[in-house]
């Protein structure tokens, strides 16, 4: 197989963009390097096109050594035919490898292996011959001690068939497909002592759906119930219809005297080995499916939770809220930096609501704080309360908005948390997470594993390593698309930097501290561990606002600074003018004036580089989320007894998922709003029409406080 004309062609890429991008990968570049720095060479694919060809190329890859093993074992048992070699060169898959690969697997013994050992496989063959000689007649040569009757003998003949017919990489191609495209996945309550979570799925006790449709969330469900003993699940298929397609594909003349004999070798070997093997198969290529769409939903959610925008020029008043060991309340600079920490008692059983109003108000006051930001969890709703009455009474410019805590707790007891903050209780390292989650999503949040989070749909279903793999691609790619800043980033944020490794990232924190702040990238090859490669791989994306050189605070790489320089030069102009905000906004309009085809030809340099260059020229220190609309700040709280039918309030989208997505409109408990409620059209899936952390206007359709259930709509009113 040619893979680049393969990846080519899968991809819809021109074959030199393929082979292009190949080599550059093998050369140890980083996605995000090659995406944004060798536009040139790969023909401009974007960054989702060259990891798609990467996983591809990976599979591929192992599709050959595979290709070579197989022909390899099957050589050393003097089996390989030319058909076989050939048949094995043109596999696509490694499922058909496997299928061909099936007949000269070393097997347990089975009852066709037992009945080969006797002797009786030159009858099977007889028997396939479909001669006019009576099977009784011929299995009568293949009495011994071993094989004490002919009917004995012809039992075994029929073993070897059955295995035959079902290890036949065709017939399992054939009945594969048949049963996937026309086959019920059916489930049913199972007996006796099932758990006390099976009322979880009461809607799978009687159920059934065509294999081919059924749809991901529901696979997950139910392999969940499944393996919680709730339910039993089979596949059911039209069995004769089977049997016919084999009787077909093994051409049984009904006119021979064998054909009984082969019929029941066929039924046995299909309700034997073949049905249960393909069940297996086809419920694990169902699960594989619906894993990698859970998991491609949860790396859609994380990438709009990290890209959300950052809320800058706050300070913070951040409250992880509970009831009896009281809210931890922290006051946090607008850069981060801890203020001033306390704990309040406003709640049972204390209920010291007055003093911690003014507890509030004092450090409210005395740091000059703008914001409150909440933690959702317990006493949540009770702590808004005490957030509005502080608004009301004593600071109405104050707002708040309630966050999601998911992995707060998971931070405060990391390693990080206490290298951080070595003084401090867990609990207010918690609201510490809280309160910066909003002034920077994205440097708060990859401090935590991306599991816990609470983006996820079905994450403890699926395969954790697939997982683990892809939430730390979207990490990789948002941090990469942000930059990051070199003299305030943490260790945490800094490994997911194109190129370089936890180690180095903490290597660049021992030099800042023992060093100073960087002036200028060239000085990171001055770090421990940060090789020439991997300079090359991070500086791009490494910013330094107020250094000596005003290009490093671009995303034009070092390598292109000479150019970048040229086209300053072009429109009358030097690096340092770039510090000057009124010389930048000259410098602007005169950018807006240039064709990049132009001053490509004109500078002999590619011309996606020169027109990122002076993208990145117009916009020094630029943070694409700040074009994100920020936010929903509160400043009154809501009850769900105040909602009524009807009513239209806003939103922010909290977790989106294949049913529909889950808004919190500012009460205790999210709203959803059914993929069947989120527009006037027809939605394909609820991705395409709302995104974690959009500001969405919603209609209250219906409430029911006793089970917390608010059902939302996001469609024009009939």
């Amino acid at each position: 197989m040619d893979i680049i004309k393969q990846l080519a062609r899968e991809l819809g890429i021109r074959p030199h963009q393929a082979e292009q991008t190949v080599a550059l990968l093998d050369d140890g570049n980083t996605i995000p390097f090659i995406a944004r720095y060798r536009k040139e060479a790969t023909g401009e694919l974007d960054e989702t096109v060259i990891r798609d060809l990467a996983e591809r190329l990976s599979y591929l890859r192992s599709l050959e050594e595979r290709k070579a093993e197989i022909t390899r074992l099957i050589d050393a048992q003097d089996k390989l035919t030319p058909e076989l070699t050939a048949s094995i060169q043109g596999a696509t898959s490694l499922q058909e490898l496997d299928d061909l690969y099936r007949p000269f697997r070393p097997k347990r013994r089975t009852r066709a292996s037992m009945a080969k050992e006797k002797g009786l496989e030159p009858l099977a063959l007889k028997l396939l011959e479909q001669s006019s000689e009576d099977p009784l007649g011929l299995a009568e040569e293949y009495v011994t001690d071993e094989v004490e009757t002919a009917a004995e003998a012809l039992q075994g003949a029929c073993d070897i068939l059955a295995e035959q017919f079902t290890d036949d990489p065709a017939h399992r191609a054939l009945i594969r497909k048949f049963t996937y495209d026309t086959g019920l996945l059916m489930s049913e309550r199972a007996p006796s002592d099932e758990p006390a979570e099976a009322n979880e799925f009461q809607m799978y006790f009687d159920y059934f759906e065509d294999v081919a449709k059924i749809p991901p969330h529901r696979i997950l469900a139910i392999n969940r119930g499944e393996r919680l003993g709730a339910l039993k699940v089979k596949i059911q298929v039209d069995v004769e219809r089977i049997h016919a397609l084999l009787r077909k594909e093994i051409m049984i003349s009904p006119t021979s005297p064998a054909a009984t004999y082969l019929q029941a070798a066929l039924e046995d070997g299909y309700a034997r080995l073949l049905a249960p093997s393909l069940e297996r198969d086809i419920r694990n290529t169902l699960t594989e499916k619906a894993e990698l769409h859970a998991i491609d939903i949860f790396a859609k959610n994380l990438r709009d939770l990290l890209m959300q925008s950052p809320v800058r020029g706050h300070k913070v008043l951040g409250i992880d809220p509970a009831f009896r060991t009281g809210c931890k309340v922290v006051a946090i600079g607008e850069f981060g930096d801890l203020l001033e920490y306390t704990t309040i008692y406003p709640h049972e059983p204390q209920k010291r609501w007055t003093e911690a109003l003014a507890t509030l108000k004092t450090l409210v006051t005395n740091q000059n704080l703008s914001l409150v930001t909440i933690g959702n969890g317990t006493a949540s709703r009770e702590t808004e309360q005490l957030v509005a009455d502080l608004i009301k009474e004593h600071c109405p410019e104050l707002q708040y908005l309630v966050i999601n805590e998911a992995g707060a707790s998971v931070y405060s007891a990391s390693k990080l948390a206490k290298e951080e903050f070595p003084d401090l209780d867990v609990s207010i390292r918690g609201a510490v997470s809280i309160a910066r989650r909003v002034q920077d999503p994205l440097a708060e949040l990859v401090k935590i594993d991306p599991k816990s989070i609470g983006v996820g749909q079905y994450q403890h279903d699926v395969n954790q390593k697939e997982l683990t793999t892809t939430l730390g691609q979207v990490v990789e790619s948002c941090v990469n698309h942000v930059g990051v800043e070199l003299n305030t980033a943490s260790g945490a944020l800094l490994k997911h930097v194109s190129g370089l490794t936890a180690r180095v990232a903490e290597n660049i924190v021992e030099y800042r501290a023992t060093n100073g702040i960087f002036k200028q990238r060239s000085e990171l090859k001055k770090v421990k561990g940060l090789g020439p490669k991997a300079f090359e791989q991070a500086a791009g994306f490494l910013r330094i606002a107020g250094g000596i050189r005003p290009l490093d605070n671009t995303a034009v790489h070092p390598e292109s600074y000479p150019l970048a320089l040229q086209i300053l030069e072009q429109i009358g102009y030097q690096e340092q003018d770039l510090q000057d905000r009124e010389t930048l906004s000259q410098i602007r309009e005169k950018l807006a004036t240039l064709k990049p085809r132009e001053v490509a030809e004109a500078l002999q340099a590619g011309e996606p580089t020169v027109r990122d260059i002076i993208g990145s020229l117009s916009q020094p220190g630029r943070d694409p989320r700040d074009e994100l609309p920020a936010p929903l700040f509160r400043a009154d709280v809501l009850s769900m007894e105040d909602l009524k039918p009807g009513m239209v309030l806003q939103g922010t989208v909290q977790n989106v998922v294949d049913f529909g997505a889950f808004v919190d409109i500012g009460v205790k408990k999210a709203g959803l709003v059914h993929i069947s409620q989120l527009s006037d059209r027809y939605v394909r899936h609820p991705t395409d029409v709302v995104q974690v952390g959009d500001i969405v206007s919603v209609r209250i359709l219906n409430v029911e406080p006793n089970l917390g259930r608010i059902s939302l709509s996001m469609k024009s009113t009939e």
